[in-house]
């Protein structure tokens, strides 16, 4: 424990954090037309780069439920709790619409250019396990393995509509698309996250239990989940309306093996994802250095770095436009739609470009640590 918290799991959120930095450095930098994932296109360099940062969202949303759980564990009641999930909720869905927007697209155009990511199902998220903690927590571990589990089965119901977006589409599109069928603007329906949230609250007493329990506990849970990940991708059967297929070659058979579904997350997805980061939880105990500094401010501060990333990225492709004498005007507009053709540069320049702007984030959010530790009279510093 360090200063009330626990280190590890700030440790981990860091790590994570930093990780999905590269992500969105591809987004903005990249010249590849085309979706990494794409096994007839891409390159393992290029598929690895996005398979690692498929940690990020699932250990975010998990750690947010540990730390909910880790609140109530250490003696803020009930009700308490549930007021602060529920209206750091609505503020994370507001900021996802105003401060979040405006970090990715540098403009207000509202009538084409919405979209809800992380942020608003961490949102959603919150705002149901304000409920739920006033039950049992086995309860609410049982709801989150349910719908953990469970929510591959609601795959077959689709969308009436089909276009890209949900322009056009009826209330039932919209509702469904909320909740499990990608569409923009919904980039993240809530199921399964909220049950992940769920998880989260439900497994956070493992981490209060003595150090050898405690390390004993991460490994056999966090492997157990990883080997039923191997078992169930190998049968091919259920987790994943995507099924692996043996490839010409050995490296493409393993990238078609990982590469499970992302929106929304399968049970395959979370399996894989979540099974080791919970095994992490156990060696960052001992994380030190400068290392262990760096990640452990940055996972302090999560949405501080979150929007500054992101706004920073921008900044510096509207620099790199300007030396290129691209217009300015297309840059003005998040990455997801493409900046056009010439725009961008090779995957080796687009890690130098994620190694730059996670290192000089670090004293931002060194000093927004730094305040948040100091000022616990600011009530409303808790909700950044």
């Amino acid at each position: 424990m360090v200063a009330g918290r626990i280190a590890s799991v700030d440790i981990l959120r860091g790590v994570v954090m930093v990780i999905m930095a590269l992500d969105h450095t591809r987004d903005y930098f990249t010249n590849i037309p085309y979706d990494p994932a794409d096994l007839t296109r891409t390159s393992v360099a290029l598929f690895l780069t996005r398979w690692i940062t498929h940690f990020c969202a699932p250990t975010f949303v998990f750690l947010a439920g540990v730390g909910a759980g880790l609140s109530g564990a250490g003696g803020r009641s009930l009700r308490s709790l549930s007021r602060f999930l529920w209206t750091r909720g609505l503020w994370l869905i507001v900021a996802e619409l105003t401060v979040v927007r405006f970090a990715w697209a540098f403009n207000f155009a509202y009538t084409t250019q919405v979209w809800v990511q992380v942020i608003w199902a961490l949102g959603w998220s919150m705002i149901v396990l304000a409920a739920l903690v006033h039950l049992p927590r086995w309860a609410v571990a049982t709801f989150g393995i349910v719908m953990i589990a469970g929510h591959n089965l609601l795959d077959g119901i689709p969308l009436l509509y089909q276009g890209d977006t949900l322009i056009g589409a009826g209330a039932r599109d919209w509702f469904w698309s909320f909740l499990h069928v990608q569409r923009m603007p919904i980039a993240y329906p809530i199921i399964p996250w909220i049950g992940v949230m769920a998880a989260g609250y439900a497994f956070a007493p493992i981490l209060l239990k003595p150090r050898a329990q405690r390390v004993r506990a991460l490994l056999l849970l966090g492997g157990a989940l990883t080997l039923l990940f191997v078992l169930l991708r190998a049968l091919n059967v259920y987790g994943d309306a995507s099924r692996w297929a043996v490839q010409p070659r050995p490296a493409m058979t393993l990238m078609s093996f990982l590469n499970t579904t992302k929106y929304p997350p399968s049970l395959l997805y979370l399996l894989m994802t979540l099974g080791p980061a919970i095994m992490l939880l156990g060696p960052f105990e001992r994380l030190r250095g400068p290392a262990g500094r760096y990640f452990d401010t940055i996972g302090r501060v999560p949405f501080f770095y979150y929007v500054l990333h992101i706004a920073l990225l921008h900044a510096l492709a509207l620099i790199a436009g300007a030396m290129q004498g691209f217009p300015m005007k297309a840059l003005l507009n998040p990455p997801f739609f493409g900046y056009g053709e010439g725009w961008g540069t090779g995957l080796l320049n687009v890690y130098l470009i994620w190694l730059f702007v996670v290192l000089v984030l670090y004293l931002p959010c060194r000093w927004f640590a730094g305040v948040k530790a100091r000022r616990r009279d600011l009530w409303w510093l808790s909700y950044l």
